[in-house]
């Protein structure tokens, strides 16, 4: 097997490490986290260092590429740059849970995460870094842009398009036919009937739109944790 590693040490991380050890296609030689201090161990593996260190890694440990494990689309960006930056040809791997089910034609690019119980409809398209996550669908002919995500138990309909760094939260319904620009995000638990354009934060049932929103804006967790996190990634790229 070919040997990889785990980009960021956090729960998404050791989630998407289960993956790639269900799937069996890679061997993970461990965690690579700016924030995590160098030999802590995250479910038997080490944390070998930051970003910065991969050609050392690379060398020493012969990879062959790994995975960027960040739930936050604009933050994943981040780190994806910061990676490039380093080692500009880097090969970013997908993995597939064995209980993800993908449908007839399916295209997909690099990056992507595949979580359990995850279906993908045939025709549809996945860009580069997204992550469809437990028990989520995407519907026939749907098409993912580039960092954009689906939290667990969203159901989509049938020709979705789903703009980059766009963000559909836990349990949210789509419609068929329905178009979300880039950088917007819909609430957890809504009901999307009507398609919404950039930078938005849409919730409800039906879903309605709530405010405007700011290119990179947390939604995962704390504002202050998550700006704190990008301030920290900013100074070193």
């Amino acid at each position: 097997m070919r040997n990889i590693i785990v980009f960021g040490a956090s729960g998404h991380g050791s989630v998407v490490l289960d993956c790639i050890e269900k799937e069996g296609k890679y061997n993970v030689i461990g965690f690579v986290d700016s924030f995590k201090r160098k030999g802590t161990k995250i479910n038997g593996y080490e944390v070998l260092g930051s970003e910065f260190d991969l050609p050392y890694l690379m060398n020493r440990f012969n990879l062959d590429g790994g995975i960027v494990a960040i739930g936050d689309n604009w933050t994943r960006k981040l780190i994806v740059d910061r990676i490039i930056k380093v080692v500009p040809h880097f090969n970013f791997v997908n993995t597939i849970h064995p209980k993800a089910v993908v449908g007839k034609d399916v295209m997909m690019g690099c990056g992507n995460v595949f979580m359990p119980g995850t279906i993908i409809n045939a025709n549809s398209i996945i860009h580069d870094f997204c992550i469809i996550n437990t028990n989520s669908s995407l519907g026939h002919d749907g098409i993912m842009e580039s960092y954009s995500s689906l939290a667990p138990s969203v159901s989509t309909g049938g020709n979705l398009k789903l703009g980059k760094f766009s963000a559909i939260s836990l349990g949210a319904n789509i419609i068929n036919g329905i178009e979300i620009g880039s950088h917007t995000v819909i609430g957890a638990g809504s009901l999307v009937v009507n398609s919404f354009g950039d930078e938005l934060v849409a919730y409800g049932s039906p879903a309605k739109v709530v405010r405007k929103r700011v290119v990179g804006e947390p939604y995962l967790y704390s504002c202050k944790e998550q700006q704190i996190s990008k301030e920290k990634i900013l100074k070193k790229i």
